[in-house]
C-alpha cells in the first residue's frame, strides 16, 4: 500500500511542478496560439507525461525514508534485525536479485518495497508489524515484497502511470482548446481564460479517471505478489495467515491508508481507488494453490 502510494504522491507533485513550469515558460499560450499542433503537443505530453513518472521512480527510496522517517539497518543492532537482514538476504538470493535496504519504521503493521531498480531496492518493515506477526507470517509478507522487486512492478507502474499521465495531459488540452474556441466563437487569436480553466478542470477529472486504471493494476499486481510469496516459502500458508492476522487488527490499528481507501469494507465506488484488493479475495485465492 504504502509503495503505491508514495508513488503516486510523488508522480502528482512531480506532475503539478512540471505544469507550472510549463505554464510560465508559455509552452501552453504556444501550443494554442496559432490552433494546436497536435504533433506538438502529444511530443509535449510525451515529454511531462513520462517524466513525472519517470522521476517519481528514480527517487522513490529517497522519499520513502524521508516520508516514513525508515531507518535503514547498516549494521544489525539486535537479534530481531539480524534475523530481518538475513531473511531477506535469502528472498532475494532465491528470487535471484540483488540484496536490497533494509529499513524499520515507527507504524502500524505495514510493509513496502520500492525503487527502480531491481538489485537495489528497499525493503521496509513497521515496527507495528514486527509486533504483531510471527516469524514466520513476517517472512511471508517479506516474500510479498520481494516478489514486487523480483517481478519489476515499481517500473511497471511507472511505465503505466506515464502514459495515462500523457493522455491525461494531451486531451485536457485538445478539450481546453476547443472549449475556449467556442466561447470565444473564433472572433480572437490565441486563447484566454476558458482555455486554462477547461484544461485545469480536465487534468483533475482525467486524473480521477487514471488513479482508476493505475488502481486496478496495483489490485492485479497484489494477487502474483501473494503467489510469489508463496513460491518463495515453498506454501501458501504462512501468506493465509498474515493476511488473515491483518484482517484480525482493530480498525483503529491499521495503517490509515487502508482505512482511507476501504481495503477491509470498502463501498464498491471506493474499491476503484483502492490499490490492493480486499483481504478476503487474496486470501481466497492463496487458498485455491496447491500447499
Amino acid at each position: 500500500m504504502k509503495r503505491v502510494l508514495l508513488f503516486l504522491a510523488t508522480n502528482l507533485a512531480v506532475m503539478v511542478v512540471l505544469s507550472i513550469t510549463a505554464s510560465i515558460l508559455g509552452v501552453d499560450r504556444f501550443l494554442a496560439q496559432n490552433g494546436l499542433n497536435m504533433t506538438a503537443l502529444m511530443i509535449f505530453a510525451l515529454i511531462f507525461g513520462f517524466g513525472g513518472a519517470i522521476i517519481s521512480l528514480l527517487i522513490s527510496k529517497t522519499m520513502a525514508k524521508l516520508t516514513t522517517g525508515a531507518r535503514v539497518i547498516d549494521t544489525p543492532a539486535s537479534p530481531d534485525e539480524q534475523w530481518l537482514v538475513a531473511t531477506i538476504q535469502r528472498l532475494a538470493d532465491k528470487a535471484r536479485i540483488g540484496m536490497p535496504e533494509v529499513a524499520i519504521y515507527e507504524g502500524a503493521a505495514n510493509a513496502f518495497a520500492t525503487g527502480a531498480f531491481r538489485d537495489s531496492a528497499l525493503v521496509a518493515v513497521s515496527t507495528g508489524l514486527l509486533a504483531s506477526m510471527t516469524r514466520e507470517e513476517v517472512e511471508a509478507v517479506l516474500g510479498h515484497e520481494i516478489s514486487h522487486v523480483s517481478n519489476g512492478d515499481m517500473v511497471t507502474l511507472a511505465l503505466i502511470q506515464g502514459v495515462v499521465n500523457t493522455f491525461v495531459i494531451f486531451f485536457a488540452r485538445v478539450v481546453g482548446f476547443f472549449v475556449d474556441r467556442m466561447l470565444s466563437r473564433g472572433e480572437r487569436d490565441g486563447v484566454g481564460f476558458g482555455y486554462y480553466i477547461t484544461v485545469m478542470v480536465c487534468q483533475i477529472l482525467f486524473g480521477i479517471i487514471a488513479s482508476i486504471i493505475v488502481a486496478w493494476f496495483s489490485r492485479y499486481r497484489e494477487f502474483h505478489a501473494d503467489a510469489g510469496s508463496a513460491s518463495l516459502l515453498g506454501t501458501p500458508r504462512p501468506m493465509i495467515a498474515a493476511l488473515r492476522r491483518l484482517a484480525g487488527l482493530e480498525p483503529g490499528a491499521l495503517p490509515q491508508a487502508y482505512q482511507a481507501f476501504g481495503i477491509t469494507g470498502a463501498g464498491k465506488f471506493l474499491g476503484l481507488f483502492a490499490s490492493h484488493p480486499p483481504l478476503e479475495e487474496r486470501i481466497a485465492a492463496l487458498e485455491t494453490r496447491r500447499p
